[in-house]
């Protein structure tokens, strides 16, 4: 679950990582009034109106503006307040602002990376610093790789102080002074009860800054949460903006179904995670040459009923790109005569128009396969994972 910069840095807050000051806005005007209120409380004219969406690269993308005067910030405001921002993470559709930050203007030194995220390699927690501060992590160790520090942390253990000075001396941060160095060894040690208390999969600070007094500060903030500990945190509902989520994953949710939107033409219907992984990476590989993919992720789980069977197909064609359905079941919890009917079904009542590949393994096999062969439907059965990707590879090229 991703949330906003400032709902981010309200966080920071709590736990002691030192943000600078600022409003959240949903209106021009009251962008204006939040402008004025900072004026008056930090005693600078500069202050940054920031968009408020999903997505890194805001400030390439118009997103950001740094202004001086009231008449600036609701300038700044009018415009970027309703825009399609489109960032390196939105693709060309962009995404609507629908929120603003206004923010605080600082005098800064220096600006640094700083994130953590699990490293499943090595089971404990990464955090990665560098000193090209502002740029995509992924930019930086495409074309300077040997620019990003890199610290693992163990969680059943903790983070050691050295660790934290070793970034900072990795950064060069004792050129500032001693007391540069210690406030950011206190606001690692403070990030990292964050990240474990707060259960989240990734905390990104970029840009970190030193300001020209020395003090280190989180210029942004980017958290996603763990979903799997979504059961401790009932507060994240307060902090969910379904505006910036996929309208089908979350409509799959409601039904518990796990459902992730792609770019591909072949919806996937799968049961378990591992297996649906597994059946978009086939879909991949045989389709590499003809440009043949998957639509999707979707884990229809080990106790679906008929009823979410019929749901699940629903959802995968909602999409508009979907030339081809593959469906991929090894029975064991999940019988495969309770999919075959749920498949059955769904076709029928959808009047199903585009090719239907369906494997079957395990439990009630041959009961399942019995079902989709009298079911007058034209489905193609598949023997194997392989054959079936083939298939359906075959099905979406024979419609080009």
């Amino acid at each position: 679950m991703k949330i906003h910069e400032y709902q981010g840095k309200q966080i920071f807050a709590r736990y002691g990582v030192n943000i600078p000051k600022g409003y959240p806005a949903t209106t021009v005007e009251q962008a204006e009034t939040e402008a004025k209120r900072l004026q008056a409380e930090t005693g600078s004219q500069v202050i940054v109106v920031k968009a408020q969406i999903h997505a890194g690269g805001r400030g390439k993308g118009g997103g950001v503006k740094v202004v001086k005067t009231l008449a600036d910030a609701k300038s700044a405001a009018e415009k970027i307040l309703g825009m399609q921002l489109v960032t390196h993470q939105t693709g060309p559709e962009g995404q609507k602002v629908r929120r603003l930050y206004i923010e605080q203007g600082l005098e800064i030194e220096k600006e640094f990376y700083l994130g953590a995220v699990m490293d499943r390699d090595s089971r404990r927690l990464a955090f990665m610093a560098s000193t090209e501060g502002g740029m995509e992590i992924e930019t930086v160790a495409h074309e300077s790789p040997e620019k990003i520090i890199t610290i693992f942390v163990d969680p059943a253990v903790g983070l050691a102080s050295y660790q934290s000075r070793q970034l900072a001396f990795g950064l060069g941060l004792d050129k500032y002074g001693k007391e540069t160095v210690a406030k950011f060894v206190k606001l690692m040690a403070n990030l990292f009860d964050c990240i474990m208390k707060e259960d989240c999969s990734l905390c990104e600070i970029n840009p970190l800054a030193v300001l020209k007094n020395g003090d280190v500060m989180a210029l942004d903030a980017k958290i996603n949460f763990d979903d799997n500990a979504e059961y401790r945190h009932r507060e994240w509902n307060e902090l969910r903006d379904t505006d910036e989520e996929d309208a089908v994953e979350l409509e799959a949710k409601e039904v518990g179904l796990n459902y992730v939107s792609l770019d591909g033409n072949v919806g996937c219907l799968v049961n378990g995670a591992g297996l649906a992984m597994a059946t978009m990476d086939i879909i991949k590989h045989f389709g590499e040459k003809t440009g043949v993919a998957p639509a999707n992720f979707l884990d229809v789980g080990g106790g679906a009923n008929q009823e979410q069977v019929t749901k699940a197909f629903k959802i995968i064609l909602k999409s508009p790109k979907v030339k081809a359905i593959f469906v991929n079941i090894f029975g064991g919890i999940m019988k495969c005569d309770v999919i075959a009917s749920g498949v059955v079904a769904a076709a029928k009542e959808l009047g199903l128009s585009v090719p239907l590949v369906v494997r079957l393994e395990g439990t009630n096999v041959e009961l399942g396969r019995k079902i989709l062969s009298e079911s007058g439907l034209k489905i193609t059965a598949a023997t194997t994972m392989a054959d079936g990707a083939q298939k359906v590879v075959a099905a979406v090229t024979a419609k080009a």
